[in-house]
């Protein structure tokens, strides 16, 4: 019977670098040299200047908000001279409007009324205030204000007619959207961060029901959403900022947290 002949044991290479043989004897790693990590520890990232967020976490939202800025000014000179996307907008707005019972999106497109979009802001702002952080509700209460210096001047300058009332003019942007976003989201960030996704939801109906209904265009809608974008981010990075030079006082406290 043949036997199995035994296999030999592993000789050295001639030719292997010394540094990875050493690497392997001293620190376990025989891929590596030095013993170094793989790679750059989160505790060694260095975060932006004071006041401005870092690159740990990377944070989003300046390009998001350069392109709503851009997205506003080509929607607004696409309304200003009845361009292909205006075109668009009213072939688009035809098809849509009434496909909804009338009493549906009007219900809908009444959460951008002031009767019931400031109600909830300020009974956050109550809320907040109860609560010490007075810095945010008034910069909440000031993007409120802003709405409608924004919004009416750029009404008047478009003077874009209705999907339903030709004759009429004013329709761009719209101030139902425009108020009900800073409304719902300036609440959410007072009371509670797991609220953002409601407030976006009201929004969203609130726009949909003013398409439907026939109160707007589409596009008076998304420009809404476009304007209000650096409303919204605006006391966001303003109370970072804050935080970030150590002027937090009792009234920009936060206490109990807000999840």
């Amino acid at each position: 019977m043949r036997e199995t002949p035994r296999a030999e044991p592993p000789q050295p290479r001639p030719h292997r670098a010394e540094a990875h043989t050493t690497g392997a004897s001293c620190s376990g790693t025989p891929h590596r040299s030095d013993g170094r990590p793989p790679h750059t520890p989160r505790g060694a990232r260095q975060p932006g200047p004071p006041g401005r967020p870092g690159t740990t976490p990377p944070v989003p939202g300046r390009p998001a908000l350069f392109s709503a800025l851009v997205a506003l000014a080509v929607v607004t000179w696409q309304v200003l001279v009845h361009g292909p996307l205006a075109r668009l907008d009213e072939r688009v707005s035809a098809a849509l409007v009434d496909t909804v019972p009338r009493r549906l999106s009007e219900l809908a497109s009444d959460l951008g009324g002031m009767a019931v979009a400031l109600p909830v802001l300020a009974a956050a702002m109550a809320y907040a205030l109860v609560r010490g952080r007075r810095a945010d509700v008034l910069l909440a209460g000031l993007a409120m204000a802003a709405v409608p210096l924004l919004v009416v001047p750029l009404k008047e300058w478009t003077a874009r007619p209705g999907p339903l009332e030709p004759w009429a003019h004013g329709y761009y942007p719209s101030g139902h959207t425009a108020t009900a976003m800073v409304a719902y989201f300036g609440a959410a960030h007072l009371v509670s961060r797991r609220l953002l996704p409601l407030a976006a939801a009201l929004t969203a109906v609130t726009g949909a029901g003013l398409v439907l209904r026939g109160f707007h265009w589409p596009l008076d809608v998304l420009a809404s959403v476009a304007l209000c974008l650096p409303l919204l981010c605006w006391p966001l990075l303003a109370a970072r900022c804050g935080r970030g030079r150590g002027g937090g006082g009792p009234g920009s406290g936060q206490r109990g947290g807000n999840a």
